[in-house]
């Protein structure tokens, strides 16, 4: 016999939950939360794609609907666990729920219902814009930026959820648990990337702006949930999941046939054209975890694991991806395996530009002093992120 475990059962319910002849399982509202985040990162891609391969040719294309549908799906399994907690819920999962105007159900599920409302809303915001002031094909725009807000939501309300069911889990049921919620971690690394294209693209991966950008955005998350797991490689599991997410996306893309239906076209675009090669995250999430599991055996203050970890991270990262630019600009790197011949129909790399030279490389003193920036920035959020996971192991409904 096989049960789901009740999100809001408590910790003197376990015995009786893992009774002999039982298996606890993943409460079905999870998994078409897990669906629609899915389908959003799917469409999120798709639709980065579609604009470098077809451009913006209406609002419905299928990339959009994927995307929206994350708000739909997780709604209305958020929707439902609100309802059901508060107007049909038991004395344990009212016991393991917070109250909001009068409703009640775990946090995590105003949190990512919050998100859903914004992603939602994001949507007629988004053609009003485009109609407003043209088809454009920029990632930072305020209706993308409102986008962008609500699924982060979105993603930090399930991580929460799925850590009060984990934290009340034992054995295969945490295993799965953890694999998803190092999944989610993955699918938000991926998001915090595309939102730091600009500076990290390949021409400006010789520059400190781009490790700026990297300590701003990335540790946080990357690091707070790989020590939200719980696991000794809980990094090196998160940022796993993220190059899984660039390789299939870099390879799976151009086997799908596109053409430009605007203008002006300045490459000859006949397959869906992939955004990039994933960033190496997974060399400083290794070292990361390795520099965290010493720390936390001599019970190293969390301030003292962000002195270490965060520049660690930052540096360790810049040593690999300054050598590996310049292979993806090389010839060598012109393939289907890393792509570097890529281009948008709008593009003029070749005809403008040379899109296999680097900016122009910061001053010595500039590069010394945006870095220096850069790696008291990552303290920062590498102990916010330290802070945030472990709320997350704790958090109980």
């Amino acid at each position: 016999m096989s049960q789901s475990l009740p999100l809001g059962l408590p910790l003197q319910g376990r015995a009786a939950e893992y009774a002999p002849g039982k298996s606890a399982s993943i409460p079905w509202t999870i998994w078409v939360m897990v669906a629609g985040l899915t389908s959003g990162t799917i469409g999120g891609i798709w639709d980065i794609s579609w604009h470098m391969s077809i451009g913006r040719d209406t609002f419905w294309t299928p990339a959009h609907i994927a995307i929206q549908l994350t708000g739909v799906l997780v709604g209305i399994a958020c929707a439902y666990m609100i309802l059901h907690t508060t107007f049909a819920g038991s004395s344990a999962e009212r016991d393991a729920s917070v109250q909001v105007m009068g409703f009640r159900a775990p946090v995590g599920a105003f949190i990512a219902v919050w998100g859903c409302v914004a992603m939602l809303a994001s949507a007629p915001f988004d053609n009003w814009w485009h109609n407003a002031y043209g088809l454009d094909v920029k990632i930072v725009s305020p209706p993308h930026i409102l986008l962008s807000v609500g699924s982060m939501a979105i993603k930090i309300g399930i991580l929460a959820l799925i850590s009060s069911v984990m934290n009340r889990s034992e054995g295969a049921l945490r295993s799965r648990l953890v694999w998803l919620f190092a999944f989610l971690g993955g699918t938000g690394v991926s998001q915090l990337a595309l939102m730091i294209i600009d500076p990290t693209w390949l021409q400006n991966q010789h520059t400190a702006a781009c490790y700026l950008a990297v300590a701003l955005l990335i540790p946080t998350f990357l690091i707070g949930t790989g020590w939200g797991t719980g696991r000794r490689w809980g990094c090196t599991m998160v940022a796993s999941i993220y190059t899984a997410i660039g390789l299939a996306s870099e390879w799976i893309l151009p086997l799908f046939p596109a053409q430009p239906k605007l203008g002006p076209v300045y490459q000859n675009v006949t397959h869906l054209v992939p955004l990039r090669f994933p960033l190496l995250f997974i060399v400083p999430a290794i070292v990361a975890d390795l520099l965290l599991h010493k720390l936390d055996q001599r019970s190293a203050s969390s301030w003292r694991k962000a002195a270490v970890v965060g520049p660690a991270f930052v540096l360790s990262f810049m040593v690999v991806q300054w050598p590996f630019a310049n292979f993806l600009v090389s010839p060598a790197a012109r393939n289907w395996i890393f792509g570097s011949h890529y281009f948008a129909y709008f593009d003029p790399a070749g005809f403008l530009y040379d899109p296999y030279k680097f900016q122009t490389t910061e001053r010595t003193a500039v590069l010394l002093t945006v870095m220096a920036i850069a790696l008291v920035v990552s303290v920062l959020t590498t102990r916010l992120g330290l802070g945030w996971g472990e709320w997350m192991r704790r958090v109980s409904r």
